[in-house]
């Protein structure tokens, strides 16, 4: 069955030009990190280097425009970044890119190589369907603190993604929560490519098929599906 994604309208008046693109997957093989994930990391971070020429993440246009948004309901930029920008200082770093395992290794590239949130969600463990909203501040967010499991609550207006059971990622695509990350054990997963203007539709769905030809070709037989791209009314 088809995951159902929904955009509140409230997040849609907050950012009129966010556009999203999903890839729905079916009979995944995700597994430890290997040589050519780790190649295709390394790849992206030199690719990354020659799109900022010198320049540090956060002036990138899309990196800014993500910047503006996240103050805009309420977060600090520089102390919670997206995911993209949080990556590219990791790929820019002496500590480079981390290897997570198969599956979150060809979605951080693709991340990486194009500047671009993007963020991989195990169906099997989704409940219901996923919808970004404003949050109340009631919303459960399940992590891990200290090595214990422990419930925080977003702030109120903070922007999340949440299904039938509670919050999946906290600010937008700041933080992933525990329960529906991509293991080792996934066969099954929706990844998430957003984007914000003055970023072209044309380029975050570059971005998606360059993703759907990765799961493709390092899960032989799988079901991939590329779905249109949402943009905001």
């Amino acid at each position: 069955m088809t995951l159902t994604l929904t955009v509140s309208d409230d997040v849609r008046a907050l950012a009129p030009g966010f556009t999203h693109v999903a890839i729905e997957a079916h009979g995944l093989a995700n597994g430890p990190s290997s040589q050519a994930s780790s190649e295709l990391l390394d790849d992206a971070a030199r690719r990354l280097a020659v799109r900022l020429d010198g320049r540090a993440p956060h002036e990138d246009p899309h990196m800014a425009a993500w910047r503006e948004t996240y103050t805009a309901f309420g977060s600090k930029p520089s102390r919670t970044r997206n995911s993209a920008e949080a990556l590219a200082k990791r790929a820019l770093s002496d500590a480079g890119l981390p290897r997570v395992n198969l599956l979150v290794d060809l979605y951080n590239a693709v991340s990486v190589a194009h500047l671009i949130p993007v963020g991989g969600e195990d169906l099997d463990r989704i409940e219901g369907g996923m919808r970004l909203i404003r949050a109340t501040g009631e919303e459960d967010f399940v992590t891990v603190a200290d090595g214990e499991e422990t419930v925080e609550h977003p702030d109120a207006g903070e922007v999340v993604w949440c299904d039938d059971t509670g919050v999946t990622c906290r600010r937008w695509n700041w933080r992933q929560g525990p329960r529906t990350r991509l293991t080792e054990e996934t066969t099954s997963g929706i990844f998430l490519l957003e984007s914000l203007a003055p970023m072209p539709v044309a380029d975050v769905t570059a971005a998606a098929a360059e993703l759907a030809e990765l799961l493709a070709r390092f899960s032989p037989g799988a079901d991939v599906s590329v779905r249109a791209p949402e943009p905001s009314a």
